[in-house]
């Protein structure tokens, strides 16, 4: 009896697995990594509309700059993955086809940052707005939806860290796929049967925590110190690269390395250097963009049409009141002089002999 109590405590002081990530719908799948992937696009697309239009710029940009950066950023996601991991697809006994397979998870950040920037470029460019304001407004947007992304690693399984028997350590259970009994990211784990390194460090929760941590530093030094021109997405790139660097040493999943170092970590090391001194050189362009530079130029200026209203209505409350009042006036004196003399006379002797109203009488 002991002994199961002490197991009972054991299991509770760790996090589960979930047994799967995957489940059917008849012959469609419904992939929790696609679906995080998907909620974090949706979160970062309104909490950038909403900064966007908060600094001046004109409502749906953010969502049609979307429309380009999306397809760009998945495409160079996977593009990253592929590059740095290519032994996951090519070699002996490899299928270089699984490396079109991007619902099997794997997505490089850098790649998808990298790409979706050009994306993005296209997209302002045929809007005529500058691409480092509207990275700024997405940049708390893109942090935060890399943290819901890795709730996608947590279904997968994947991105965790070494052994560990802290409270919080994460359980991994074998799957078991009775198709494919290699292909353990689809199958379920019966009887939770743990690996042998379980429990592990959970590394995607690790950085899913630092990445909200990031979105809200972003979003708090914009807000006091008003940063523009690209400031405020080279603080999120070194935020996040700071948490990055510490966390990828952590990690034991399979990676090559250079220098004795995995290549996510000298990505992180480079990008941070380089973020820091966008950060302070940027400093020199001045205040933040004016909010008449980040108007889509294919949509008429609301503030423009709001002015040529006010002033429209000044000139007749101002000169148009008096033309009004001229013609009113004009007006009157025709309807008097177009009364016949002896008609006026008459009134005028009736009002001289009876002044007092009829009631009084």
């Amino acid at each position: 009896m002991a002994d199961v109590n002490t197991a009972s405590a054991a299991f509770l002081a760790t996090i589960p697995s979930p047994d799967q990530g995957v489940w059917h719908i008849g012959p469609i799948p419904i992939r929790a990594y696609a679906l995080c992937i998907i909620a974090g696009i949706i979160a970062a697309i309104w909490l950038g509309e909403r900064r966007w239009i908060a600094r001046g710029g004109t409502k749906g940009t953010v969502i049609d700059v979307a429309v380009f950066a999306v397809p760009f950023g998945l495409v160079g996601g996977r593009l990253y993955h592929v590059i740095t991991d290519n032994q996951l697809y090519f070699g002996p006994g490899k299928n270089p086809l699984n490396a079109l397979k991007i619902w099997d998870g794997g997505l490089g950040i850098w790649g998808a940052i990298a790409l979706g920037a050009v994306g993005a470029l296209i997209a302002c460019r045929r809007k005529g707005i500058p691409l480092p304001a509207m990275a700024d407004a997405l940049a708390p947007g893109i942090v935060l939806a890399q943290a819901v992304g890795r709730l996608g690693n947590y279904f997968n399984q994947e991105l965790y860290g070494a052994h560990t028997d802290l409270p919080w350590g994460l359980e991994i259970y074998q799957r078991y796929n009775p198709t494919d009994p290699n292909d353990f990211l689809n199958g379920v784990a019966i009887g939770h049967v743990p690996l042998p390194d379980s429990p592990v460090h959970p590394t995607f929760l690790y950085e899913l925590l630092w990445n909200v941590g990031v979105a809200l530093l972003v979003i708090w030094a914009d807000r006091k110190f008003r940063l523009g021109h690209g400031r405020v997405f080279a603080l999120y790139v070194a935020g996040y690269t700071a948490g990055r660097f510490w966390i990828e040493l952590m990690r034991t999943d399979s990676a090559n390395h250079i220098l004795g170092l995995r290549v996510n970590v000298w990505t992180s090391i480079l990008l941070f250097a380089a973020a820091i001194a966008y950060f302070v050189l940027a400093a020199k362009r001045g205040p933040r963009e004016a909010p008449e530079t980040l108007w889509s130029k294919d949509v008429p200026r609301e503030d423009s049409a709001a002015s040529d209203g006010s002033d429209a209505s000044v000139a007749s409350d101002g000169e148009g009141a008096s033309v009004a009042a001229s013609a009113t006036e004009g007006e009157a004196h025709a309807d008097v002089a177009a009364v016949p003399d002896t008609v006026r006379d008459s009134a005028a002797d009736k009002a001289t002999e009876d002044p007092k109203p009829e009631a009084e009488k």
